[in-house]
């Protein structure tokens, strides 16, 4: 399986890192040997058909500041869409920042490019689902593709196949949850008694945040992942403009250790229920959805069986990576069949 991978930020990086340490293991127990074609990111782009070396890339990333400095093989002031149309690959690994919030550019081209070329795509990138997850993937299925985007909600955790396999024949009545590791993180760390202030400074330090932290701690983050989760899993028809939004700004340590000591603390919630909201939230200690540090927690609730949770990493580059290794493998499955049926 041939990649391009769009992006090379920390997502991209680690994806990279992660396919170094584990093609072996992936050729031997999936039968996905997969190699790197080429990589794309704000200096241009580094392309080899024959495949790039791991190491090398990450390199040249780190000292050069752009994989179009990649010996031999790089090349400046190159466009996107081009490599992504010229560069013969089975996936687009779409994981570029969201810099056009009302365009979900420059996500949004990367994709319809790749699934008009006839490339299948994986994406961690939320906001060209946001904006129009049905029409893209109405796109995929005209040009016989897939379009995966595990790594959207829940990075590392797969809660969007929760929700949509293994919840299946079940009549989804709400999901609730803590959707961001980032404000989640913050509010861990106002626990033990840090400001927002420094712990906001220490989640960047961490790399927890988005790119823009407003995203993160204004809530809009959580609103993103509430629209697909609303959308993919429970099939309703919702833009960000049916989420009421509130995030965490204008809370003091000294409200959560007050609550604290009350037997409560506070959580910024995600809920699709009768309305679809974010918002600063208090709950008990013993709360399914009270998890520390970076961690999501999202509880289904169905008609039969009742409440059920999901818990795992919501940030950080690793655990969103390895989403993107997940989809890969479902493709794989996927095209498998195709081939038998």
């Amino acid at each position: 399986m041939r990649l391009i991978i769009a992006g090379f930020g920390a997502v991209g990086q680690s994806l990279v890192s992660l396919l170094k340490n584990r093609m072996n293991w992936l050729r031997e127990k999936y039968g996905l040997p997969i190699k790197v074609v080429a990589v794309i990111d704000r200096g241009g782009a580094a392309i080899e058909k024959e495949g790039l070396n791991p190491e090398k890339l990450i390199k040249t990333k780190k000292i050069k500041g752009t994989v179009a400095s990649y010996p031999e093989k790089g090349v400046k002031e190159v466009l996107c869409q081009e490599v992504i149309e010229e560069t013969e690959a089975e996936v687009v690994v779409e994981v570029t920042s969201a810099n056009d919030l009302s365009t979900g550019e420059p996500g949004f081209s990367n994709i319809t490019t790749a699934l008009k070329t006839g490339k299948n795509v994986v994406t961690t990138n939320k906001v060209p689902l946001v904006l129009a997850l049905p029409a893209l993937m109405d796109l995929a299925e005209h040009n016989s593709v897939l379009l995966r985007f595990s790594g959207t909600v829940g990075g590392g955790t797969p809660i969007l196949n929760f929700g949509k396999e293994c919840l299946q024949g079940e009549k989804i009545i709400s999901i609730k949850g803590v959707l961001n590791g980032t404000t989640n993180f913050i509010l861990t760390e106002m626990e033990k008694g840090e400001s927002f202030h420094n712990a906001l400074l220490k989640a960047k330090k961490l790399g927890y945040c988005e790119e823009n932290p407003s995203l993160d701690i204004d809530g809009l983050d959580t609103a993103f992942k509430l629209v697909i989760l609303a959308n993919w899993v429970m099939d309703k028809e919702v833009t960000l403009k049916n989420v009421k939004i509130k995030g965490i700004r204008g809370i003091e340590k000294e409200e959560l250790t007050e609550n604290l000591k009350k037997g409560y603390t506070i959580k910024l919630i995600g809920s699709i229920e009768e309305k679809i909201e974010v918002k600063p939230s208090k709950i008990s200690l013993n709360n399914p959805l009270n998890v520390k540090g970076v961690l999501n927690a999202v509880m289904f609730k169905s008609e039969i069986s009742g409440n059920k949770t999901i818990i795992g990493p919501g940030s950080g580059g690793l655990a969103t990576a390895n989403s993107v290794i997940r989809d890969l493998i479902s493709i794989k499955r996927e095209l498998m069949m195709r081939m038998v049926r």
